[in-house]
């Protein structure tokens, strides 16, 4: 394991979020590199600095009972039988359609946990040396035709190193049981995998981050592909990368 791959992983060895495998080769990495050793020493510091710090703050008790007073108080009416059996059937008939929306909600939402879980656990994968890249280029157009027949769509493959982000190259992956491409880009030392995959729809959805062990995640789709980046960068310059990706993509869609 490298300098660069180990200090990639510090912040989820302090947090107790890698695998048992991954920890074992930060540490015996960290062991034999006095670098690494005190770069994860100065994070625990500052670690233990901010967990001593009390920053919480407790509202007084004061201040519920000023709320509770100046809210309106309800008034109270006495129910007919007519009005319990009708507001019964109306909440019955509400409930059930509620229940069934939730239900679906609830699906779609456990889905796509399931698969940022996934996403996650392929960049880490990436991270181990010699897992990063199948194809290795900062040319977009050796990348790109690497995919082709590998693939039912080849991923749109961007050179972005004019606005900061280093094409790296690209490799295969699996992601929902199924092979997507991947295109690796780098900023300073932080690796970013960008993982693409086919949908049925075409509809454009904005992006949205989210994070896991560690990671943030920036997630969209456009032109019927779903993409995915990963990076243990910080989500404004996730967002930044996702942004100049996506006008990129635009300029040579319309070019």
């Amino acid at each position: 394991m490298t300098c660069d791959e180990a200090r990639i992983l510090l912040h989820a060895l302090i947090d107790n979020e890698l695998d048992a495998g991954h920890a074992r080769e930060v540490e015996a990495h960290i062991a034999g590199c006095p670098a690494c050793a005190a770069e994860l020493a100065a994070q625990r510091d500052m670690q233990r600095v901010l967990a001593d710090t009390d920053l919480r703050y407790t509202a007084p008790a004061s201040l519920r009972a000023r709320i509770e007073a100046s809210m309106p108080q309800p008034q109270r009416l006495q129910p007919t039988r007519r009005s319990v059996l009708r507001g019964f059937a109306m909440g019955s008939a509400v409930s059930a359609l509620a229940a069934s929306g939730v239900v679906a909600v609830v699906l779609r939402q456990d889905d796509q946990q399931r698969i940022l879980s996934e996403v996650v656990s392929a960049h880490l994968r990436s991270l181990q040396a010699g897992h990063l890249t199948d194809v290795i280029s900062t040319d977009q157009h050796t990348v790109k035709p690497w995919f082709n027949g590998k693939l039912d769509v080849a991923p749109p493959v961007i050179d972005l190193t004019a606005q900061g982000f280093t094409l790296v190259g690209g490799r295969l992956d699996y992601i929902d049981a199924r092979a997507i491409g991947a295109v690796v880009y780098r900023r300073r030392q932080h690796v970013i995998n960008l993982f693409v995959s086919q949908t049925s729809s075409t509809e454009h959805r904005p992006p949205k981050t989210q994070t896991m062990q560690g990671f943030n995640c920036r997630r969209w789709g456009d032109r019927g592909l779903n993409f995915w980046a990963v990076s243990d960068l910080g989500a404004d310059e996730l967002a930044e990368f996702v942004d100049k990706f996506g006008a990129a993509m635009k300029v040579n869609v319309e070019g």
